[in-house]
């Protein structure tokens, strides 16, 4: 069923990934690349293609190791060059939680009206959590453990506009935004600065080979928050970080869904970005994106997730090989999903994505 899969001898070469997307190298191949895979996706592609035991972490370090092992042996095993994994600092913010209808686990959203913080009482009493508290051990196991050849793609879970939406709502937030934006800014740079914190430690890693954070600043038809708001609040700390990321001469990667046409000439000529991330067709399609920023960034993913989660594996193959071959040919391009492999992805969709890419540009054989 799989021409490619488990890749067998997999020869993994992080650097050539970063010097093909930063535009170092010709491009002889497409590298593959994916922001998160879900577990309820990742489970089956462990136990049924790779035949390895499914592990679920059990609050020790023995049994994380083995979690960490199998999620490495993953990414390796199907044809990948670099691991992803993020973990972030536990900000309080009210969740919604309801039944996952893709799988047996449930699902849980940020509550769009009631946040954490909506005034100045509130953000004196606000538990603001320390980076001194967080455990790395996960992201350094990682780093240390990885094969030869591999890298390690990381960042702070979720962004600052992601989270200063979320503890303060998205509807608190667009209120402050004209009540109190004093406020706004104070949430804001509390929370950025306590990122940057935690960026100055995930930086010392020696195998992490690209920053390659999250943060959702968009929707349909254009950013959740204006454009101007945007640049005050949340991209001087992108910014920030690209810089940071810059200084230790690695890329700064954005993975952020939505239209950002607005914002996007801010994003790449200020704040530095090297590679956008997060493609959807009714939006604008990642052949089109590239045509206009192609010359000036990289293009990560792009086949979009209404065809993942909907379309027949013949299907997916034929869009993964266009895109391999119209943004592959331009160049700076790495293949992937437009979004992520969510719950309700059907495992053979995705594994028909990596194939068909493995089949354009084997990796190992």
């Amino acid at each position: 069923m799989w021409r490619h899969l488990p890749v067998r001898k997999p020869q993994p070469d992080a650097q050539e990934f970063v010097d093909i997307l930063m535009g170092r190298l010709p491009q002889r191949r497409t590298p593959l690349v994916e922001y998160i895979v879900d577990d309820t996706v990742m489970r089956p592609v462990v136990t049924d293609l790779l035949g390895r035991e499914w592990v679920t972490p059990q609050g020790d370090r023995e049994s994380l190791k083995a979690f960490l092992d199998m999620v490495i042996g993953f990414w390796y095993r199907l044809g990948y060059d670099c691991v992803r994994l993020e973990i972030g600092l536990p900000f309080l913010e009210h969740r919604l939680v309801t039944e996952d209808t893709a799988a047996p686990k449930q699902r849980a959203w940020a509550d769009e009206h009631q946040g954490a913080i909506s005034s100045w009482e509130d953000f004196e009493k606000y538990p603001w959590p320390r980076v001194e508290d967080v455990d790395f051990f996960p992201l350094e196991y990682i780093n240390d453990h990885l094969p030869d050849g591999m890298g390690f793609l990381s960042s702070h879970g979720a962004g600052i506009f992601e989270h200063l939406s979320w503890v303060m709502s998205l509807e608190g937030l667009c209120l402050a935004l004209y009540d109190a934006p004093d406020l706004v800014q104070a949430v804001s740079d509390r929370i950025g600065t306590l990122i940057t914190q935690f960026y100055e430690h995930l930086l010392q890693l020696d195998r992490l080979v690209a920053v390659f954070p999250g943060d959702d600043m968009g929707f349909r038809s254009g950013t959740l928050i204006s454009p101007d708001a945007l640049r005050q609040y949340c991209l001087p700390w992108h910014k920030r970080w690209a810089q940071m990321a810059h200084e230790r001469g690695l890329p700064y990667f954005l993975h952020s869904c939505g239209n950002l046409q607005a914002i996007m000439d801010d994003l790449i000529d200020d704040v530095g970005i090297d590679g956008k991330h997060s493609f959807e067709d009714a939006i604008l399609p990642a052949e089109e994106f590239q045509r206009l920023y192609g010359d000036r960034i990289a293009v990560l993913g792009g086949v979009d997730l209404n065809i993942l989660a909907a379309g027949t594996p013949e299907q997916i193959r034929q869009r993964t090989r266009q895109l391999v071959e119209t943004c592959g040919a331009r160049g700076r391009y790495a293949v992937g999903s437009g979004n992520s492999i969510p719950s309700y992805v059907p495992v053979e969709n995705y594994l028909s994505m990596v194939d068909e890419a493995l089949d354009c540009t084997p990796a190992g054989g």
